[in-house]
């Protein structure tokens, strides 16, 4: 289905074309006084100094050249020369019953040539617990990921984790001096390594911080931690079977959490999994020509002539013949292209870390990594501060664990949906009922005060404000979803159904329905800008909008006590459409919506 304003362009451009006058002065948009119409095109304001006449001379042309067009209630011509849309009731009314027509689509056309992309969320640290600071890359990278399989791609998620280099010495180190016992420890042995782990996920996440402080105050430990880091890397037995009890214990964990965020990964990769591509990776830029030696480093040339700063080489292997992150992104990429060939290959990253983005993209593009075909892009995020201003903090100071901070927002709401029934006395609802509802209208608070915000840009992490039932926050969407529930459901149980009801919708009878079927119809156009740009807070900006518009429209209309069967089936199909499309957005920006609140 085509987007409905270039529908109207297209319309107003043919008559732009009828009354000789150049096509490109027909762009209609939406106006930006919805008091006195509904799209506007100022095409005429720019096509008189070309025609050498008044502008209005020109839109009372248009204008009559639209008289007769039924997708039009009116177009009026405004001094000096403006035209105000108005679009016809019984058009509109066609397109929504197209939509509920198109189930599960609504108007927005699949991709005609899928892509395969490739949504790297940046990832966690191996042997270290989730915190606030892991939250957008989870969460933006999930919702970019379920739009761009909405628009037909395919679409694969990898959470590309931190398990390789120093920090993996550091625990190794560590436990040899807390057990040094241990088989694994035993360069002689040759035997099978135990099937159980040697720690617990708790002791695991104490053993890194002790060994990272270690090795800032201790040079003999972070030596012997670098020894191991080497020998893990070259290939110890005993140290490889260490990283796989690492790795299991981890993943095991790190699974549990992001499963309480609602998101999951196609992949559970890690940097480990690229180091067998980086010798021949190293020695085909050594061949070629693209890398060299630059005060004892190994490095490829990545600036152009067209850079306005300073872009520096992108470093390939240090002095000491050790890899850094850009090599092993490099790799990473090498394995993408053997195993997946993706058309698009996103990253989700700080935005502080664009220049090592840059010199990655780069060098992959100059070696022949990827094809010049092949995009690749970091999608840089701000970061989450807390009321003042600054990065979110615990109480005291320190770094917030996710699942503590999932917690905390979880008794947040679970307490304001006991005072809520509380009010209404309406007791009735069990206590598990409550909890997991807590648990659902908490993740959509979360994500949706992250997701509405532009990716780019910092913004400040308010629980209060984001738990609100008010204003622009998820469980304002929620609530405004499960109200059309309530209605839906007591229609049902008057004897109405919900079913067959894709030509039902009837022209607006009140403003406060033709502004609900306005912000329908721009669904399809939404979804596609949201997957172009991979910005989901045109999404939540859509869904506000749409949520504002229904409440309107369910202000001004007697819905449940219609008498005409003709109007109210057509109010119950507009419901239904709202509620899918509602439940649609929310379900791509990675939650969903209870029953009852």
């Amino acid at each position: 289905m085509k987007k409905l304003i270039d529908l109207i362009s297209e319309e107003v451009t043919k008559a732009f074309v009828s009354e000789g006058y150049d096509a490109k002065y027909g762009k209609v948009t939406l106006s930006n006084r919805p008091d006195l119409c509904e799209f506007q095109c100022n095409g005429a304001m720019a096509a008189a100094k070309e025609y050498k006449c008044a502008p209005f001379m020109i839109s009372d042309k248009i204008a009559a050249a639209l008289s007769g067009c039924g997708l039009f209630e009116s177009v009026e011509s405004v001094k000096p020369g403006f035209l105000n849309i108005k679009i016809s009731g019984e058009y509109l009314a066609d397109i929504m019953n197209g939509m509920i027509a198109d189930e599960g689509r609504y108007g927005c056309e699949k991709a005609e040539n899928p892509l395969t992309i490739i949504v790297d969320y940046g990832g966690p640290n191996v042997a270290k617990p989730l915190h606030v600071g892991h939250l957008r890359s989870a969460v933006i990278g999930e919702s970019v990921k379920r739009i761009a399989k909405f628009m037909g791609h395919n679409v694969i998620g990898d959470v590309h984790l931190g398990d390789w280099g120093l920090q993996m010495g550091l625990i190794i180190t560590e436990l040899k001096e807390r057990k040094p016992d241990l088989v694994y420890f035993d360069p002689d042995y040759t035997g099978e390594y135990p099937k159980e782990a040697p720690f617990t996920i708790s002791e695991l996440e104490d053993i890194y911080p002790t060994a990272s402080g270690k090795s800032k105050q201790d040079a003999v430990f972070k030596e012997a931690a670098l020894l191991a880091t080497k020998e893990l890397q070259g290939g110890r037995r005993g140290y490889q079977a260490l990283l796989s009890h690492i790795m299991n214990v981890s993943v095991t964990d790190l699974k549990r959490n992001y499963e309480n965020l609602n998101v999951h990964f196609e992949l559970w990769k890690g940097e480990s999994d690229a180091q067998p591509y980086v010798p021949e990776m190293v020695q085909m830029m050594k061949d070629k020509g693209y890398a060299y030696m630059s005060e004892g480093a190994l490095v490829v040339d990545v600036k152009e002539d067209t850079d306005t700063k300073e872009i520096p080489p992108c470093i390939i292997l240090k002095s000491d013949g050790a890899s850094l992150y850009s090599t092993t992104d490099l790799a990473t990429l090498v394995m993408r292209m053997k195993e997946n060939n993706p058309d698009r290959v996103i990253y989700l990253a700080d935005a502080r870390q664009s220049m090592h983005f840059i010199q990655v993209f780069r060098c992959a593009k100059k070696t022949g990594i990827v094809p010049e075909t092949t995009e690749l892009k970091h999608i840089g995020f701000g970061t989450m501060n807390g009321k003042d201003g600054k990065p979110f903090k615990t109480r005291d100071g320190g770094v917030m664990r996710l699942e503590y901070l999932l917690k905390e927002i979880d008794d947040e709401m679970l307490a304001k949906i006991k005072e809520n029934q509380k009010e209404k006395e309406n007791l009735d609802i069990d206590p598990k009922e409550a909890e997991k509802t807590a648990k659902t209208v908490a993740l959509a608070a979360i994500k949706y005060g992250d997701l509405s915000n532009q990716a780019s840009k910092d913004y400040v992490f308010d629980i209060e404000r984001f738990t609100s039932f008010e204003g622009n926050t998820g469980p304002y969407i929620l609530y405004t979803i499960v109200r059309i529930k309530s209605i839906l459901s007591k229609y049902q149980a008057k004897g109405g159904t919900i079913e067959g009801l894709s030509d039902a919708i009837c022209p607006a009878k009140n403003a406060g329905q033709k502004n609900l079927m306005l912000s329908l119809a721009k669904f399809n156009a939404t979804i596609e800008n949201a997957y172009e740009e991979s910005a989901p807070h045109k999404i939540c900006a859509y869904i506000y909008e749409l949520a504002n518009a229904f409440n309107g429209f369910y202000h001004d209309t007697k819905i449940l006590a219609e008498e005409n069967d003709k109007l109210q089936k057509s109010y119950i199909a507009l419901l239904v459409l709202t509620k899918e499309v509602l439940e649609t957005c929310i379900d791509m920006l990675g939650f969903s919506a209870p029953d009852r609140m």
